[in-house]
């Protein structure tokens, strides 16, 4: 992967920074991508460029805004040696974790997380496209949830589960449409990996206990960057339009609603 470019979106902290680390290991100069989180953008912007010894920076977008997506797709491309990028990450994406009925959502809530799951992803991959295909190389990378790849009903979770389930069919068209080019595109779907642990290694939370998960452990942010990356090797070539749940086994999706 040495002299690759991967953009990563909502990488300054969490499941984006870790699969940032983890790129730039392989050799990839990385593009990372904030709304608020600018300090830890820039932190971890030279901790890459020092420890791996490739290139990165950061830039500010907001996913959910078109206008925002197409300056971070030209900021980007602008940056990387070659005028493409070759790896895109899709990590960020709005989540509303206080449980609510599709009633009780307004119309900001609804526009919000329609447009930061799934049209600004849309969006971000049609920008990439067009360097990928002239390179005939690719991998891009789209972020779901445990079981999105059922299509089954999640209450209190209506726009969300819906942006992210019509990601599922894009992610599977787009990999047809794209094999030729030598693009490959997949979904990767967490389980629920919360706070620290999303920047933690295995061998972080190896002994630790988590009741909910099958597993019997936490995820954690490594699990996640590790199936990433081995998504996104050369070798990988053959493999296209899968939905990856990394869950442990955890389901997250209960379909019951008490009166």
């Amino acid at each position: 992967m040495q002299g690759r470019t991967a953009l990563i979106t909502g990488s300054a902290k969490g499941l984006g920074k870790m699969t940032a680390l983890a790129l730039a290991a392989m050799g990839c100069d990385i593009v990372l991508n904030y709304v608020t989180s600018e300090q830890e953008a820039l932190q971890l912007a030279g901790e890459i460029a020092q420890r791996h010894t490739v290139r990165a920076t950061a830039i500010r977008a907001d996913i959910s805004a078109a206008e925002d997506v197409a300056l971070l797709a030209s900021k980007a491309l602008s940056w990387s040696r070659t005028g493409s990028i070759d790896v895109l990450v899709n990590n960020a994406g709005p989540f509303i974790r206080e449980r609510r009925l599709f009633t009780e959502y307004d119309a900001a809530d609804i526009t919000g997380l329609v447009n930061g799951n799934l049209l600004g992803v849309m969006l971000l991959d049609h920008h990439m496209l067009p360097g990928m295909r002239s390179q005939q190389w690719g991998r891009i990378i789209h972020f779901g949830f445990g079981h999105a790849g059922e299509g089954r009903a999640w209450p209190h979770r209506a726009v969300y589960a819906a942006a992210k389930t019509g990601l599922v069919s894009f992610t599977k068209t787009l990999a047809v449409e794209e094999a030729a080019n030598g693009i490959t595109v997949h979904m990767v779907c967490p389980g629920d990996i919360r706070g620290m642990n999303k920047e933690r290694t295995i061998a972080e939370v190896a002994e630790e206990r988590d009741e909910e998960s099958p597993r019997g452990r936490p995820g954690s942010g490594e699990d996640i960057a590790r199936v990433i990356s081995f998504l996104c090797l050369p070798q990988s070539d053959y493999m296209t339009g899968n939905i990856v749940d990394v869950t442990g086994g955890f389901d997250p999706i209960k379909t019951s609603i008490k009166p």
